[in-house]
């Protein structure tokens, strides 16, 4: 029952906000009663807390699989990172056209003034972990021939990194996917055609810069 309910708390929390999400929505969709919930976190912080911990700690898991795996490229790590972005954005947005809130992660950065340091800590943590990701990547894929010599690593990890970290509000603003896939798209192209090596260029396909 505890997944369970932490699996709607996470739904509302995503739509409703801090502040919108109460035990009785939650014991009206399980069936259940406002005690039961109680009994299992005892407060709403709790839940809360509980919730934004397994939340980025899935987050984090699928942005490790990409980026602390060596046989992909910069490139191909980039590409997944959008991929695995629109999965989770699809999930509560099945049109691609509504624009609803999708993440977590950005709904309640848009509410931490209603947060424990606890919970605050988890979403600094979220970013300092993908600016870890990225920076690394940048400097190997630099090391490896990927990227030219002359390539600012910093200014190309900072870039992909607002991107990334602000996966949320981006398409939320832009009422779809289409904003953030031009984004990650016209990133690509930028990098590939300023710091790329031609080689490695080559291999690729041809990218749309439009929305899918």
């Amino acid at each position: 029952m505890r997944e369970q309910i932490k699996a709607v708390a996470t739904e509302l929390l995503i739509t409703h906000g801090v502040r919108g999400l109460r035990f009785g929505d939650i014991a009206d969709r399980l069936e259940i009663t406002r005690a039961n919930i109680h009994y299992h976190f005892g407060t709403k912080k709790n839940l809360v807390e509980e919730v934004i911990d397994e939340y980025v700690q899935t987050a984090l898991g699928g942005f490790s699989e990409i980026w602390e795996d060596p046989a992909l490229t910069y490139h191909e790590k980039t590409r997944r990172t959008m991929e695995f972005n629109r999965g989770r954005y699809t999930k509560f947005n099945p049109s691609r056209r509504s624009g609803r809130s999708w993440s977590l992660i950005s709904r309640m950065r848009l509410e931490s003034d209603q947060l424990s340091d606890e919970a605050r800590a988890r979403l600094r943590h979220f970013t300092m972990t993908i600016e870890t990701f990225i920076d690394d990547a940048v400097v190997r894929a630099q090391k490896n021939g990927e990227l030219s010599d002359s390539a600012p690593v910093k200014d190309i990890a900072i870039q992909l990194i607002a991107i990334v970290d602000s996966a949320g509000s981006i398409t939320q603003d832009g009422g779809s996917f289409d904003r953030l896939e031009r984004l990650y798209t016209a990133y690509l192209h930028i990098i590939d055609h300023a710091y790329g090596s031609s080689q490695e260029a080559a291999k690729r396909p041809v990218l749309a810069a439009g929305g899918g």
